[in-house]
């Protein structure tokens, strides 16, 4: 009994200390919240990166590039330049359907822009060219576009005492066909375009409004960005026109070569109608759109990529939202853009 008297009297002192002990208060509510709203934001994982403001180039080179890319001595007839397929004031691309060559010829293909191209992951629609000094080389020897041949445009620029000189103070071996490829290369990869948006993706919510972040949330709500993403909103995949439904079919006109897209460059038949995913970066200026020019106007062209690739009927006012979020990516030129005698 004594044993069983001594435990009870421990037991009791136990739940009177358990009674007793002092709790720390749960905090109010309001507290709590106000914890919680110190934390620090954490970013959001955007599928569209900026754009750098400068880019790591060789001045001197990007200078004579400039000079080559508005030059119409590479053309065979001495009519066309760079610059006449891809116009800087167009957002590097052009305002006809499919481009015009020399002598008038008519390309089979609307011209891709030219700025911030050098971050495409290859060149072209059909990613015939893996850099930009391949695609450089390519026009001008295609007797559709510039119809010259390279040997040709080596020894006209040889004429050019300036021309003599400033290759040779940047290259060994002066005036070749790979020299100036690269130093149009290095002017190209120079055409970076920083716009409004880039300063939101960096952290300035006041720098687009309210209905261009509206119009990027119904972007991303839609489905876009399953291929326009990157630092140039595309460019980084090759995709089929009319992944969902059969654009070509009911586009109702004969298929081009320049329909088959990669296929042109691979024969694998699964290839046909894959196009390099283009970028939306200044698209507001690149009318009209699509591999084939067929789209004169954005809402179009948005209206056609909900139908055929992403399936969706999009309403008025979500294809309106997106034109107005895809305006926000019109960028500025960099001041050596343009050659002097155009500034």
């Amino acid at each position: 009994m004594c044993h069983l008297k001594w435990a009870l009297i421990i037991l009791a002192a136990i739940a009177v200390a358990g009674c007793t002990k002092k709790e720390t208060p749960a905090p109010a509510a309001e507290e709590t919240a106000a914890v919680e709203e110190e934390k620090p934001a954490i970013p959001a994982v955007e599928p569209i990166k900026p754009l750098p403001n400068s880019v790591n180039v060789d001045m001197d080179k990007v200078l004579l590039g400039r000079s080559l890319f508005h030059d119409t001595a590479l053309s065979g007839d001495g009519t066309i330049s760079c610059a006449t397929c891809h116009m800087l004031d167009h957002g590097g691309a052009e305002p006809r359907k499919t481009s015009t060559g020399i002598r008038g010829q008519v390309g089979p293909i609307n011209s891709p822009p030219v700025l911030n191209a050098g971050y495409n992951f290859v060149q072209f629609w059909d990613g015939r060219a893996k850099d930009l000094q391949e695609q450089a080389a390519g026009p001008v020897e295609n007797p559709i576009e510039m119809g010259a041949k390279w040997g040709n445009v080596v020894e006209r620029l040889k004429k050019n005492a300036e021309y003599v000189a400033t290759f040779a103070k940047l290259y060994d071996d002066g005036i070749t066909k790979d020299n100036a490829t690269d130093a149009i290369a290095e002017y190209e990869k120079s055409l970076i375009t920083p716009s409004r948006f880039d300063k939101f993706l960096l952290g300035d919510e006041s720098a687009i409004t309210d209905a261009e972040k509206k119009g990027y949330a119904t972007f991303k709500e839609a489905g876009c960005t399953a291929c326009h993403t990157g630092i140039i909103a595309g460019g980084t995949m090759f995709q089929k026109m009319g992944l969902v439904k059969d654009y070509f079919k009911d586009r109702g006109t004969t298929i081009t070569d320049a329909d088959l897209g990669r296929f042109n460059v691979t024969k694998n038949p699964a290839d046909k109608h894959f196009f390099k995913v283009p970028t939306l970066r200044n698209v507001e200026l690149t009318s009209p759109y699509l591999h084939d020019g067929s789209r004169a106007t954005l809402e179009e062209t948005v209206q056609v990529m909900g139908k055929y690739q992403l399936g969706k009927d999009l309403t008025d006012a979500q294809i309106n939202s997106i034109v107005t979020f895809l305006k926000s990516l019109t960028g500025e030129l960099p001041a050596h853009a343009k050659p002097p005698t155009q500034n």
